[in-house]
Parts: structure tokens; sequence; C-alpha cells
């Protein structure tokens, strides 16, 4: 039997499933509205406040250890080595607020794009989903990668390190250390048990934290990826389209659906933009000081710091590069379809015909974007900014601290 009779289509949950997955094991549901169990939503929402409860006070003992090593010259390093893990957490941070703050607007976007993706096989390659899909798997698979890699390189290098020299080169005591420089109001090292406990809570913090940052990165590039993929088809058919003068009413109501169409993909466009915009100018601003400290701490700082530190900086860079060329796709395939509206043999066409898509051609030349505040819409230019802006302030801070 041949591959193709046992092919089935893929629906909007298989696009759907790794943020869908990985959200749900720091207890955030985003189909919570559509569970028939109440007892597990209530669980999951419990475990999740608990875990940004956690997560927040161990935040709040970064700062404070921030605060105390700037007090002193001798521990700047120190602070310098903790601000790229204090952004990192803001972020994270933010990024689950805006989740909650937009939670509604969330289930109605998701809602309106499994109502109009592709349900057959058919109609899934009229729309090269298949091709989409393929790029945005290698790309969710690579950025999830390197964000769990930093997340567990920070949390289980000391214990790693400390079980080789305890157990295995002859060390006479187990070093008690943590991968985060985190302040306690206790002596977190004093006993066994009591230094077990912290490390394992900060791991749940840490696993949660990159979660947080992590899926709300993948959300958007699942949703983008659906909205350049029905930008796509809408050109493919307003290319395709013969335009027969002799058929006036075909060609309109042609016309007038893809209008439609293209109307309910700016609207999802708007959505997107509404739920993002303000926490992706956090994230750039925050990335361009964590890129900046961590270079710092790069330049620095022993092989083994080096080593942990570079994975945390492929994680930053990827994650900026990932969100500005997805934006950039995104404004590339919207202004496509003004192209190939254009492209028709519109000139056959009636008066109204040509006058419905001049109109069309005319709201496609403002591009579906996103558009954080005081930012330049988001392209693989915001990207050069990002770095250009990164590398003012590493510059900066060697000048300063060598002054010092």
């Amino acid at each position: 039997m041949s591959s193709s009779l046992v092919e089935s289509p893929r629906t909007f949950g298989d696009m759907m499933r790794m943020p869908v997955r990985f959200y749900k094991t720091i207890g955030e549901d985003i189909y919570a509205h559509r569970s028939t169990n109440e007892l597990t939503s209530l669980l999951l929402k419990i475990y999740l406040y608990a875990g940004f409860i956690n997560f927040n006070l161990l935040v709040c003992g970064e700062l404070v250890f921030f605060y105390k090593s700037i007090q002193d010259f001798e521990t700047v390093r120190l602070a310098i080595a903790v601000a790229p893990c204090i952004g990192f957490s803001l972020v994270a941070d933010f990024k689950q607020l805006t989740m909650a703050v937009y939670k509604k607007t969330l289930i109605q976007l998701l809602d309106e794009l499994e109502e109009i993706h592709p349900k057959t096989l058919l109609a899934q390659r009229a729309y090269k989903m298949a091709d989409f899909e393929r790029t945005m798997k290698r790309v969710i698979s690579i950025f999830t990668f390197l964000c769990l890699a930093y997340t567990t390189t920070f949390t289980l290098y000391p214990a790693v390190k400390a079980t080789v020299k305890y157990n295995f080169l002859g060390y006479e005591t187990f070093d008690r250390n943590f991968g985060f420089l985190i302040w306690f109001p206790y002596d977190a090292t004093s006993r066994n048990w009591v230094y077990w406990i912290t490390y394992w809570d900060i791991a749940h913090g840490a696993y949660l934290a990159g979660i947080a940052f992590l899926c709300a990165d993948l959300l958007l590039v699942v949703v983008i990826t659906q909205l350049c993929m029905h930008f796509s088809y809408i050109s493919t058919r307003l290319e395709a389209h013969p335009c027969d003068p002799d058929q006036d009413e075909e060609n309109l109501t042609f016309l007038c659906s893809m209008i439609k169409y293209h109307d309910k993909c700016l609207t999802l466009c708007e959505h997107v933009n509404n739920m993002y915009s303000f926490s992706l100018l956090l994230n750039f601003l925050m990335a361009s000081m964590q890129i900046c400290f961590i270079a710092f701490q790069v330049t620095e700082s022993t092989i083994e710091v080096i080593l942990i530190y570079c994975i945390f900086l492929m994680t930053s860079m990827v994650q900026v590069f990932l969100v500005c060329y997805y934006g950039d796709a995104l404004i590339a395939a919207s202004v496509r379809v003004g192209d190939a509206a254009y492209n028709q043999n519109w000139f056959q066409c009636s008066k109204r015909y040509c006058i419905m898509l001049k109109l069309m051609i005319m709201r496609s030349q403002k591009p579906a974007m996103i558009r954080p505040p005081t930012f330049p819409p988001i392209s693989l230019v915001t990207y050069m900014k990002v770095i250009s802006m990164s590398y003012q302030f590493f510059a900066l801070l060697k000048t300063t601290y060598y002054r010092n």
C-alpha cells in the first residue's frame, strides 16, 4: 500500500502540540476552557500559581544579591554575573503575565485560526502546509533545545561537578553550591537536607522560567506560521485566478471571498500585535542588556564559566533572531498579497471588479506586523538594532569597569 493512501490530514492541534504540552508541565492549560475535568483544571491552576510564587521569591533573592553586590567594587563582577539571569527571569515573568492578561484574546485567536485551518488533505496540499510545518518544526526544535540547555546547564552543573569531585576525584567535602546567585534569608548550605531542598526548589524555578520564556515564543512561531500560510494561499489563489471577462459575476464572487478572507487574516494579525507588542519591547530591551552582560562574562571568566555562558549567549541571540525572522516573514507574506492581486489580468475585468481589487491592493500596502511601542516594526532590521544596542552597552560597561 502506498504511503499516500495512509496519509492523514494534520489538525491545528498537531501544530500546537509542542507549546501546549510544555505549558502543561508548569500548570498552564491553554485549552482549559474546553476541559471537562474540573478537578484537573483546578489542580493545574494551583500548581501554576504555587510555581510562580516560588519563582518570584527566587527572583527577589536575585535582586537582593545584585543590590548587595554593587555596593562594593570588589563584588561588582558578581552583580554582572547575576544580571543576565535577572533579565531572563523578568522577561519570563512578563511573558506569562501577558498570557494571563490577554487570555481571552489568545483563546479567540486560537479558536479562529482553528476554524480557518484547512481540514482535508487536498486542501492542506493546496495551502502547502507541509512545507510551512517542516520549517516551523525545525525552528521550534532548535530553540527548545537551546532554551532548555541553558536552564539545565545552569541548574545541574554545580551538583554534577561536586558529585564527580567527591565520588571520583577523592575530594573530602561535597561543595554545596548553586547554579544561580541568589540571596537567602537563611544559610542554604549549612545542612545537607536544607541544601538539597533549596537546590531542587531553584531547579523547579529555573525550569518554570525556561518554559514560560520558551512557550510564549513557540506560540508566536505557530501563530505566525499559520498566518503566513494563509497569506500565501490568498496570493496563490489571486495569481491563479483566470479573470474571464465573460464571467463577471463569478469574478466578483471570488474576489469578495478573497477580500473577506484577507480581512480575517489581518484582524488576527492585530490580535497578535495587541498581545505581543509590549512584551516584545521589554524582551528586546532586556535582551540587549543580557547579551552585553553575558559577553562581558565570556571575555573575563574561566573556561568552564565561558562554556556555560556561551549557551546562554546563543539562546539570547537565537531568541531575538527567531522573533525578528518571523516578524519579517509576516510582513513579506502580507505584502505579497498586493503584488499577487496586481499580477492578475484585471484589465480584462469590469470596472467594479477593478475598483474592488484596487482597494485590496491599497490595504495590503499597509502590511501586517508586530509594532512594539517606540520601536520599529519587528523585522530583521530590528535584530540588527538589538545587536547594535548590545555592543554599545558592552563597550560602555568595559570602559566603565576598567576605568575604576
